[in-house]
């Protein structure tokens, strides 16, 4: 009964304890790791205000290895308080007060009460986390431990399995020192326990706090600070901790101990008593002295008859150390300080091991024994934990299967990763090196990879991989949890001690190496130990193994089967990177790049960061990246800085590059724009592994990380020069490589290990050498990079006194027994702040910009020239996203600017507008433009990618001005010319209307004579006809009419004036070879035949044909022909003043002038033949202009025409007069006419702009960038499989877009669209109609309001229509007797109804005929954009922007050099090479013929222009189109060149089984 009370009690007060800490609930919903974020607020260094706060703080500060963590006080805001009492003296209240008599105020809670309720209230992960860390503070652990609840003995075993001791035993007889490092739990020790009997005065904990570390306080005690009378969760608890020797004279042991505390009153804790006196090689037991108690003595008694050594400590006695008999002491403590009583502890500790013999007495404690006990329950018993165990320990059976070396364990069981990944890797980058035939060298090294590929599939059912995936894939969350654990517990179990041993071969190999570098006659003898020392390195690479290795696999087990597409019976491989990325939300670190074959596997990591993504969604992360030479504690930092578990020892350093998410906390979240770090930790820099090939791989390892890092953490450890200068050289280019890309992360410098860190002079004096090593390095870099840099400065934004840090040494005091020093921690964690504060003002990125970040290094690292290489993807998919913005931004304007333009024109023709200020024009599309600023403006500021868009703001500002000002300027030129064209045509204008005016005249007079025949509509129409001709021919009497042109004998004279025969004139035109000039393939037909009295150098010239460059530069003189001709041409008044001889004439010198001067320089043997077909070949492209504008001219100066355009207008009016209609009808009907023929035109004009506008927002092609348009003409282009059309887009590639912009906008029409197009027309019909109503309501309105005649009416009806319509003027004399204006709006109603009906049916091939046209409109707004060719290979550059520096000319569709018939000199053979391929290969090019430098394609942009202003990344030849279309038209290409595809020009095999779907998906594959 009184136990149960007792037990009753204790549980009260241990829930009173955890309400205290805020932990009730907690003892059964436990606290997880995932509970504590690794980034959230400042921890706090001191104190806590509250209670509530001592669990976190303890927790964040143990995670921070600060072993303070154990005297976090707590500090209320209350005051001291004061005692003031009236007429009394001030010795009666000091007196007064030192007596309590207040209430007793609540103590504080016990440190220990705090730890021990954490370890109550966690789960096993985070006791296991807290257990370790506890460990690496050199702090006791708990080893028995009664549950609070149920009161039976836990034994945490658990908790202490990732703890790994390092010692050194030195033996007794020889001194030789050896080196152990053992899991704690398998280490087998003498156990030292000590107990305390009854209630004492000393300090048991505070004496064993001598033996193991003087200067540390190992077990908690009743003299450290924070410690109270009152404590409820440690009585009963078993602490244990080890000694463990430094090898060193002054130690106080020679082997590793356990000792063990037993808290409380031995005799009240007899389970935990008996099991340790059971377990324990020496029992100490302090006592107030042997003859106090009873129950005591019996104890004593008990043990002292057993075998087990004995200590009795009496704290009454007084006598020295007695050996009583073997094996048993006595010792008293009374008068004897700490120090003494230390010493002789010591002593006989080590005599009675040292005297212990027999197999019953030699020292066998091991924690994994203790599971064996009865009676207590062991944390490993739990259902989870075993069933991730029984999963795991299938794995390490197979692995310890027939004694298998450790080494060979991966080559046995983790075949992918071995030789094939590593000869795939080099393989892959030999693609970036190539020589020779390059497209079929790299063809067949990708059918290797290819192969490699397949061997891999092969290789990848291993029975441990089908566990491992299937036990992962398989076990719930927290099993899954503890499966990973064991596997790890396991592996390292298995490959410690074959790799300690390996470690010291290579430390005594490397010793003897620097023993002989000092003896230059050893030379031989050093080779060899060198030899040997790289063997023992790759041993040591062969014997590493653990989990990252296993997810190594999955990753190469993935990149094979995703690049074969092979399905496998035995994995589910397509379900790897899911089960990887749960892990690595999980908080597990992902390997990026593979250390070993210094790779990056990019389609698993891609993949892995997708599955990522779905399962949290495209979070922002700050990507902290971190760099240091190998052993510079950098794991441990980072361990330190965020609780992470990166390996920290120096046998297994990190290898590679690894990625870890760490979870931002909510409270966090307000001051940072991010969700998550995201944190890549690498490989220790100037790895001794590496060998010969260290400094590229440093490089690489650099340049990948600080260019994904936002932040780039530069670790350097101690004040080593030297050292310093090899992670500062590295680093500095690494950093100047991101600042050409564009790429600017920020970086801050961390001093580790400096001695006097609180030496302000010392760390200035530090920080100005450290600033001049970084001026000096970035020197040299820019140097070796070609980049002009004075200082680091210029380099990237560094601030030498804020981002500079200092950290203290890691320990205090010397290892393995020294505790971490608590000024690291501080140290640390003011970095942490330092990053935290930098990270605030960094809006992070995406997940997935993060992945396409890595691709783009990964890609570029691959080349040596880094710079050249880099291909932004992110940077590039947001440009092309604003280049859509921009095309909409553009066609609002340039819509607004066909409104205005067809109002202007309008007011022009109906003569109310004489002059066009551009002033005017900006005016009006005032507030359009506007509406487009805010637009863009808003884009740029609210985008969410506004950081990387910000860097072309300015630039579009100006652009989108330019291009208002620019069509602002071309509407006024030509409205201005429209002017001039009515100006030169004033007089037939003022004829015009006197005709009008005559023939109105004419119709009343025959009316009279014809009023009786009124009814007969056919004798009306041939009255009406018979005289009709000689009113013509009276009224154009005295006007000269428009002569009739016959360019095809213009052509003919002109030619015979230059000396052509008229024979040779005629068999070229028959011909007709003549039209395609510009597009022959070999201009070497017409070539001269060779004859005795040319020259050597025509003769040799004529015997090999045209080189490639020759053909380029006759089709440019041909391009340049065609362009100044059309241009001359177009430059002529033929619209004002009609077609002159002498335009023709003009162009024609022209030409044969430049032709004979290009003949002059090049030396060129061309026959007449090519002179004749130039000049047809530029007659027949000037044609369709001229014989466009003389019809203008003819319509607008011809009066005979004009005249007979009006017949049915004036038949109309005619036959209304015979009616006897009255004036008002007359007119109606003649407005009526009117209005007809200017609706159709309004009406098309305004249907092709709306249209337009359509397809430029709803069409595929014609609403995105230059980009999409060029893939939706390439596509266009193999579906239709014209030869022809190709060979256009490659010579022309904007011509060949232009008839393929006018063929869809026919097919959107006439075809797929049609209905759409009839509505649209309809609804502008409408439209028209309105406005026409409401031009006669207010017109008639007016009249009638202000009693005006007819004159007044027109005149204000035409005001109205003036910017809608066009509408000749009508002479009112001949309707001034109208009165009735209503009648006549009436008239004209029922008048204008006819015509919209007819309007609504009207047909869609109308639009041919319109001013303005569809697809007109569209070519100007879509190819108004860069044209620039490829200097390689002509592919045209794919910005939507036509002046687009300074960012350089890009394409995807770079293709093979021959289909613009590129051939090796004096050879047939055509080229198939990709620049993409060239740019990533060991060859050269010389950059024009006279070039005498050859240069480096990785180094193209020094051959100047053009090819520096291009981007050409070495993507290699993957765009599958081109192989396709050179494959398909082979036979067509050959004839059109006049080579052939052989020798050095042979097509790949690869390439020839390519599908059509394959070309045509490979240009969706491009951005």
């Amino acid at each position: 009964m009184e136990e149960d009370s007792q037990n009753k009690s204790w549980q009260i007060e241990t829930e009173t304890l955890l309400n205290r800490l805020h932990l009730q609930g907690k003892i059964q919903q436990k606290l997880s790791p995932a509970d504590f974020p690794q980034i959230g607020p400042p921890v706090k260094q001191h104190h806590v205000e509250s209670e509530k706060d001592l669990v976190h703080t303890f927790l964040h500060r143990l995670i921070m290895l600060d072993y303070r963590a154990r005297y976090i006080s707590v500090r209320s805001s209350c005051q001291i308080k004061e005692s003031f009492k009236a007429s009394s003296s001030d010795w009666d209240v000091f007196v007064s007060s030192s007596v309590d008599t207040h209430k007793k105020e609540q103590t504080s809670v016990h440190p220990m009460d705090v730890q021990m309720a954490v370890f109550h209230c966690s789960d096993s992960f985070l006791k296991e986390m807290m257990i370790t860390k506890l460990s690496q503070c050199q702090y006791a652990l708990p080893l028995l431990v009664p549950d609070p609840v149920t009161m039976e003995i836990q034994f945490p075993l658990w908790t202490f399995r990732e703890i790994t001791k390092t010692w050194k035993v030195t033996q007794c007889d020889s001194k030789i020192v050896t080196m152990k490092t053992v899991p704690v739990y398998k280490a087998e020790t003498p156990l030292v326990s000590f107990f305390r009997l009854g209630s004492l005065s000393v300090s048991k904990s505070q004496l064993m706090n001598t033996l193991i570390n003087n200067c540390h306080n190992t077990f908690f005690h009743r003299n450290c600070p924070g410690s109270t009378k009152s404590r409820y969760l440690m009585d009963g608890v078993a602490e244990i901790a080890w000694y463990c020797p430094a090898g060193k004279p002054n130690d106080a042991f020679n082997d590793c101990i356990a000792f063990c505390n037993l808290h409380g009153d031995a005799l009240l804790t007899e389970k935990q008593r008996d099991i340790l006196i059971e377990k324990s090689s020496i029992n100490i037991f302090l006592v107030e002295s042997l003859q106090s108690n009873e129950e005591i003595q019996s104890l004593i008694s008990c043990v002292f008859k057993s075998h087990k050594p004995l200590i009795c400590l009496t704290v009454d006695g007084s006598c020295d150390a007695v050996k009583t008999k073997n094996g048993k002491y006595i010792m008293g403590l009374k008068d004897r300080n700490h120090s003494d009583v230390s010493e002789h502890l010591k002593r006989i500790i080590r005599e009675v091991l040292s005297s212990l013999d027999g197999p019953i007495l030699k020292p066998s404690f091991q924690l994994e024994t203790m599971a064996e006990l009865s009676g207590i329950r062991v944390d490993e018993t739990d259902s989870a934990c075993q069933r991730g165990k029984f999963a795991a320990m299938e794995i390490i059976n197979l692995l310890k299967k027939d004694n298998m070396d450790v080494s060979k364990i991966k080559d046995e069981f983790l075949t992918c990763q071995g030789q094939l990944w590593h000869q795939w890797s080099k393989i892959h980058r030999e693609l970036f090196h190539l020589r020779g035939d390059i497209e079929m060298e790299k063809s067949d090294k990708e059918d290797k990879l290819m192969e490699i590929r397949q061997k891999q599939c092969a290789a990848s059912c291993s029975k441990l991989m089908q566990l491992f995936t299937g036990s992962l894939s398989s076990l719930p969350e927290t099993e899954g949890e503890y499966f990973l654990k064991w596997i790890q517990i396991f592996i390292d179990a298995l490959c410690t001690d074959y790799v300690s041993s390996i470690l010291k071969s290579y430390d005594e190999k490397w010793s003897e190496v620097l023993a002989l570098k000092n003896k230059w006659d050893k030379s031989d003898l050093l080779l060899r130990k060198k030899t040997e020392l790289e063997n023992i390195s790759k041993k040591l690479q062969s014997a590493t193994f653990g989990l990252e290795h296993i997810f190594r696999e999955m990753g190469q087990i993935y990149e094979a089967h995703k690049t074969t597409q092979r399905e496998s019976r035995n994995t589910d491989w397509s379900k790897y990177p899911e089960l990887a990325a749960q892990l690595m939300i999980s908080g597990h670190s992902m390997e990026l790049m593979d250390g070993d074959a210094g790779h990056v596997p990019l389609t698993w990591i891609s993949s892995l960061l997708e599955e990522v993504i779905k399962k949290l969604g495209d979070k922002k992360v700050f990507v902290l990246s971190v760099l240091g030479v190998q052993s510079s504690g950098k794991s441990t930092m980072l361990n330190t800085m965020f609780g992470l578990q990166f390996a920290v020892s120096a046998g297994r350093c990190t290898k590679g590059a690894f990625m870890q998410l760490l979870k931002v906390s909510e409270e966090m979240k307000k001051d940072l724009k991010f969700d998550y770090v995201l944190v890549v930790d690498t490989e220790g820099l100037r790895a001794l592994e590496f060998g010969g090939s260290i400094l590229h791989h440093d490089n690489e390892l650099a340049t990948l990380v600080v260019g994904l890092g936002n932040l780039t953490l530069i670790n350097i450890f101690g004040e080593n020069p030297s050292d310093m200068q090899d992670i500062l050289q590295i680093v500095v280019q690494a950093f100047m490589r991101m600042k050409e890309v564009k790429l600017s992360p920020s970086c801050v410098f961390v001093h580790q290990n400096v001695t006097d860190v609180a030496a302000a002079e010392k760390n200035m004096d530090g920080k100005r050498r450290l600033q001049e090593k970084l001026d000096q390095m970035a020197k040299l870099a820019a140097e070796e990079e070609v980049y002009d840099a004075e200082c680091f400065s210029d380099v990237i934004e560094f601030d030498v006194q804020k981002d500079v840090k200092y950290c203290a040494q890691l320990w205090e005091g010397s290892p393995p027994m020294a505790p971490p020093n608590p000024g690291y921690s501080e140290s640390i964690q003011e970095v942490k702040n330092t990053i935290l504060s930098k990270a605030s003002k960094s809006a992070g990125i995406t997940l997935s910009q993060f992945k396409t970040n890595i691709q783009d290094l990964c890609t570029a690292l691959l080349n040596e020239s880094f710079v050249f290489s880099f291909k932004n993807t992110l940077e590039i998919a947001v440009y092309r996203k604003l280049e859509v913005q921009y095309g909409s931004w553009t066609w609002t304007l340039r819509e607004n600017m066909l409104t205005i333009e067809s109002q202007l024109h309008n007011r022009i023709e109906n003569g109310k507008l004489h002059e066009v200020e551009q002033s005017h024009l900006f005016q009006e599309t005032s507030k359009t433009y506007e509406e487009v600023r805010k637009e863009m403006i808003k884009y740029f500021e609210d985008d969410k990618e506004k950081e990387i868009l910000a860097q072309w703001k300015g630039r579009f500002e100006i652009k989108i001005k330019e291009f208002r000002d620019e069509h602002a300027n071309r509407v006024k030129i030509k409205l201005d010319g429209i002017i001039q064209q009515k100006k030169g045509c004033k007089m037939m204008d003022d004829k015009k209307s006197e005709f009008e005016n005559k023939l109105l005249q004419k119709s009343k007079e025959l009316t009279q004579q014809l009023k009786d025949k009124a009814k007969d509509e056919k004798e009306l129409q041939r009255q009406f006809s018979s005289v009709w001709s000689s009113w013509v021919t009276e009224l154009t009497a005295d006007i000269k009419p428009v002569e009739e042109i016959n360019l095809e004998k213009d052509q003919l004279t002109i030619l015979q004036e230059l000396g052509f025969e008229p024979a040779l004139i005629n068999e070229c035109k028959t011909s007709g070879k003549y039209k395609k000039i510009s597009d022959v393939g070999d201009y070497s037909v017409y070539m001269m035949t060779s004859s005795n009295r040319m020259s050597r150098f025509v003769k040799k010239l004529i015997s090999s044909g045209f080189s490639h460059e020759e053909q380029q530069q006759i089709r440019s003189f041909i391009d340049k022909a065609e362009k100044d001709s059309l241009d001359a041409i177009r430059s002529k008044p033929v619209v004002t003043r009609g077609y002159s001889t002498t335009y023709l004439r003009e162009v024609a010198n022209h030409v044969t002038l430049e032709l004979q001067k290009f003949l002059s320089e090049k030396k060129y043997p061309l026959r007449k033949e090519f002179s004749v077909d130039l000049l047809l070949f530029v007659f027949h492209r000037a044609k369709s202009w001229l014989l466009e504008s003389l019809e203008k001219f003819v319509k607008n100066n011809d009066a005979k025409a004009y005249l007979e355009s009006k017949k049915t207008q004036y038949y109309t009016v005619f036959r209304s007069f015979c009616k006897e209609n009255s004036s008002a009808v007359v007119l109606g009907e003649l407005i009526c006419e009117k209005l007809k023929v200017s609706t159709v035109e309004a009406v098309c004009n305004k249907t092709a702009i709306d249209l337009a506008g359509r397809m430029r927002c709803n069409f595929p092609a014609f609403s995105g960038n230059k980009l999409e348009l060029d893939k939706h003409v390439l596509k266009s282009l193999i579906e239709k499989e014209n030869f022809v059309d190709f060979i256009t887009y490659i010579r022309n590639p904007r011509k060949q877009t232009e008839a393929f912009i006018k063929a869809e906008v026919q097919k959107y029409i006439y075809m797929s669209h049609k209905d759409e197009a009839v509505n649209i027309l309809k609804k502008n019909v409408d439209g028209i109609k309105t406005s026409v109503t409401q031009a006669l309501f207010t017109a008639t309105q007016k009249v009638q309001n202000q009693r005006g005649d007819t004159d007044m009416w027109l005149n204000d009806f035409s005001n109205v229509l003036k910017d809608v319509l066009t509408f000749d003027n009508i002479c009112s004399e001949n309707f001034s007797d109208i009165k009735h204006f209503h009648f006549l709006k009436e008239e004209i109603e029922k008048g204008f109804i006819s015509i919209t009906e007819q309007m609504s049916s009207l047909s869609l091939y109308k639009l041919k005929e319109s001013r303005q046209k569809p697809e007109e409109i569209l070519i100007d707004q879509l190819c108004n954009c860069c044209w620039v060719n490829c200097p390689f290979c002509a592919a045209v550059c794919t910005n939507t922007m036509k002046d687009h520096s300074p960012d350089d000319h890009r394409t995807p569709f770079h293709r093979p050099d021959g289909i613009k018939g590129w051939h090796y000199r004096d050879t047939i053979e055509l080229s198939i090479i990709f620049c993409t391929t060239n740019v990533a290969s060991e060859g050269c090019f010389y950059p024009s013929s006279d070039s005498q430098k050859a240069i480096p394609y990785k180094q193209y942009k020094t051959a100047g222009p053009p090819y520096d202003t291009w981007s050409i990344t070495p993507d290699g030849s993957n765009l599958a189109y081109w192989k396709w279309f050179v494959c398909q038209f082979q036979t067509q290409l050959e004839e059109h060149y006049g080579k052939n595809f052989m020798g050095r020009g042979a097509i790949p095999d690869q390439w020839k089984y390519l599908s059509k779907d394959e070309a045509i998906k490979s240009l969706d594959e491009m951005f």
